[in-house]
């Protein structure tokens, strides 16, 4: 029996699954559309880029980052 490359039984076996699909495709698609409008469209009009606006060097955003994300928060409601 020999021994293939693990890397291209996995790629073989999906290749076949979804080269058999039919109702399959037709959802396949529909989640490659909604992933593109998610990620292309969204991202363009919801998510500015906040860092490339407030800060001019890297050094500074990789700053600011770290300082966001070690910030204690304040749980208090005095």
């Amino acid at each position: 029996m020999k021994k293939e490359n693990i890397f291209k039984r996995i790629f073989l076996f999906y290749y076949e699954g979804f080269k058999s699909m039919t109702v399959g495709r037709r959802l396949w698609i529909i989640i490659i559309i909604k992933l593109f409008i998610m990620f292309a469209i969204l991202k363009i009009f919801f998510f500015k880029d906040f860092l490339n606006t407030k800060f001019e060097s890297e050094e500074e955003k990789a700053d600011y980052v770290i300082e966001q994300l070690t910030k204690p928060k304040n749980i208090n409601n005095d």
